[in-house]
Parts: C-alpha cells; sequence; structure tokens
C-alpha cells in the first residue's frame, strides 16, 4: 500500500507541474499497486499485468469483491501504456486527468479498507 499511496501522491501533483500523461499514468499506477496489495495481504498470487480488470477477476475468483469496482475502475488500464506508446492514446485532457486520480483515489481507499480489516481480524 505504501507504494499505492506514493504513486498516488505523484498523480496529484497537478498539470502545472506534471504532463497530463505523467499524471494519469501515476494514477493508473497507484490503482494497479493497490489491488495487488490486497491480492497479497490475502495471500494470492498475482499476475505480472498492468491490466485492472484482470486484478479485478483474480480478486473476485478469490472471492473479495467490490460493490463500487465499476468500468470505471478498469478505464485506468488505458494510461499504463500511454505513456509509452503516447501515438496510441491521442490528448488527454484535464478532465481526463481528474477523472483518473478520482478513480484512483477510489481504489486506493478501497484496497486500504480491504487491507485494514484483514489486519484487524487476524
Amino acid at each position: 500500500m505504501r507504494l499505492a499511496n506514493d504513486d498516488l501522491a505523484a498523480a496529484g501533483l497537478g498539470p502545472h507541474l506534471v504532463s497530463l500523461e505523467i499524471l494519469c499514468f501515476h494514477a493508473q499506477q497507484a490503482a494497479e499497486k493497490a489491488l495487488k496489495a490486497v491480492l497479497i495481504d490475502r495471500g494470492i498470487d498475482f499476475p505480472y499485468t498492468h491490466d485492472i480488470q484482470e486484478l479485478l477477476t483474480t480478486l473476485e475468483e478469490a472471492g473479495v469483491h467490490s460493490a463500487s469496482a465499476s468500468r470505471e475502475w478498469n478505464r485506468l488500464t488505458r494510461y499504463a501504456v500511454l505513456t509509452r506508446y503516447p501515438s496510441l492514446g491521442g490528448t488527454l485532457t484535464v478532465e481526463e486527468y481528474r477523472t483518473a486520480l478520482q478513480v484512483a483515489n477510489e481504489v486506493v481507499r478501497w484496497a486500504a479498507n480491504q487491507t485494514a480489516r484483514r489486519g484487524s481480524n487476524e
């Protein structure tokens, strides 16, 4: 979770300091690492992937469900690739960045609650 929170902090720096592509990349990374933290917390091997949906599917198959997980969470996946291959994604907008940051915050909060709950139950 520490790494997820670090990426979330980087994503929050804002477009006045860093490009939208880099900010959205860090939003995706925060979500990815947060989901992997839940998998690690549960002792579940995780796939080496940047695909948020694949991570969510792995969690669901292990019985870990999120009522709030939606296509919004999965939309972050594209930002894992966008900075590596900028020609694939077109130009990002500030609104897309704000949405990515909001979604990443949601995922990280959810994951923090999941790992905290388990820690208090053991």
